[in-house]
């Protein structure tokens, strides 16, 4: 199981739904430098790997929840967002928040149905 930042599971399967706690932007424990996109492409990678684990990929994905220490980068993190979910569109709540675990910029936790 990978290195997490506190004391939780990273995914749990419960009948046919897999939830996966937030997610962000670290390898290895270490946060990612370079900024948003470098975390979030991160974070997208930390997330696939988790889903595949379950046998899912984010096309089963129905609801995330964002967390942004600056709403500012909202529309920059849509970019990529759109760009990793390939048109796929779960239902999403983003929300900006003080601080996130190591520093992160930014969070996000996945709902999946299988």
């Amino acid at each position: 199981m990978e290195k997490t930042a506190g004391p939780y599971t990273p995914i749990v399967r419960s009948d046919d739904w897999i939830i996966v706690s937030g997610q962000i932007g670290h390898l290895d424990g270490v946060l990612v430098e370079g900024g948003l996109e470098p975390q979030l492409r991160q974070l997208f990678a930390n997330l696939k790997r988790l889903l595949e684990s379950e046998n899912v990929t984010l096309q089963n994905v129905l609801k995330t929840t964002v967390f942004l220490t600056d709403i500012d980068d909202y529309d920059h993190m849509n970019e990529i967002y759109i760009d990793e979910f390939e048109g796929h569109r779960p239902a999403r709540s983003a929300i900006a928040v003080d601080a996130l675990p190591l520093g992160a910029l930014i969070e996000i936790e996945a709902w999946a149905k299988i």
